[in-house]
């Protein structure tokens, strides 16, 4: 197969996707890395002569790789994750709209072009989670107290762009993310971005009946096949606090492999090539993941 990964300068050197790549290549596949962030490209020219099999997009959010891979799908060629489902969890605004009329777990959201506007939220709400919409990386994520709090803070929430705000749901401190690659799930429990005190070994935990089928369902909602979704055990149940596409799926075994097949089963399905280069797996399951697994 021939490949086209989208690799932004944050990520020319990480594991995800540096290691899906050298696998792909070991295989005997070609992998062409555009870098959109950091190199001048004639756009029209990259994507309307591409013979490439798929186009994979790993960049930071609010990056103009997106932009590349909306190109490349808009001339029908095939994009993983589909492009306009990597856009409509970039955007946690549009996330939240999606995800709540279809049912997900997710707490009810305000959305504000302007900080001040935040303040119009009734203090019955409080204490709420703000962060930028097109966060990532646990970018600017702030637990505010109460309004004065929020008062206090608007200077350092000038320049974000867009915001949203959602009821703070009490938990232990520990997020639970789960990562899906094709029909398998993993999942990890790790400190909250909102509990930076809190001792947390990030670890394989099992993963209950309940939040695998809450896993399942996001990928349905969004469109997503490769994906990431963070949720915690609030008083009522799990609930869903971000979803982001292609994420780093740490503490997932033989990731690179796992997800390297996942590309190439994608490409094939998508586009009718083939995979005959894939070599079997090994000592790595090719069934999905047991729910309750442990690591």
């Amino acid at each position: 197969m021939k490949l086209c990964f989208l690799v932004e300068e944050q990520y020319r050197h990480d594991g995800m996707p540096v290691e899906v790549i050298r696998q792909l290549a070991s295989w005997g596949h070609q992998v062409d890395v555009l870098r959109p962030g950091g190199s001048l490209l004639r756009l029209t020219e990259a994507v309307q002569t591409s013979t490439h099999d798929a186009w994979v997009l790993k960049t930071v959010s609010g990056g103009p790789g997106l932009t590349l891979l909306e190109a490349a799908a808009s001339v029908g060629l095939t994009t993983i994750n589909n492009a306009r489902a990597i856009r409509g969890v970039r955007d946690k605004a549009l996330a939240a709209a999606i995800g709540l009329s279809r049912g997900l777990p997710l707490p009810a959201t305000y959305a504000a072009a302007l900080p001040e506007l935040l303040g119009e939220i009734p203090e019955s709400e409080y204490p709420i989670v703000v962060k930028p919409a097109d966060g990532s990386s646990g970018r600017a994520v702030h637990l505010v107290s109460s309004p004065r709090r929020l008062a206090d803070m608007l200077p350092e929430l000038a320049g974000e762009g867009m915001l949203i705000a959602q009821p703070y749901v009490p938990n232990s401190g520990v997020d639970i993310k789960v990562y899906s690659i094709g029909d398998e799930l993993y999942a990890t429990e790790r400190r909250s971005p909102l509990h930076p005190d809190h001792a947390v070994r990030e670890r394989r935990v099992p993963l209950s009946a309940e939040i695998a089928a809450i896993a399942g369902q996001v990928g349905v909602v969004y469109g997503l096949d490769l994906y990431g979704v963070d949720v915690v055990l609030g008083p009522n149940g799990p609930v869903v606090v971000d979803v982001n596409d292609f994420p780093s799926f740490r503490q997932v075994p033989d990731a690179p492999v796992r997800l390297a097949r996942a590309v190439l089963a994608l490409a094939a399905g998508a586009g009718g090539a083939t995979a005959a280069a894939q070599p079997p797996l090994g000592a790595v399951p090719a069934a999905p993941v047991t729910v309750g697994k442990t690591a």
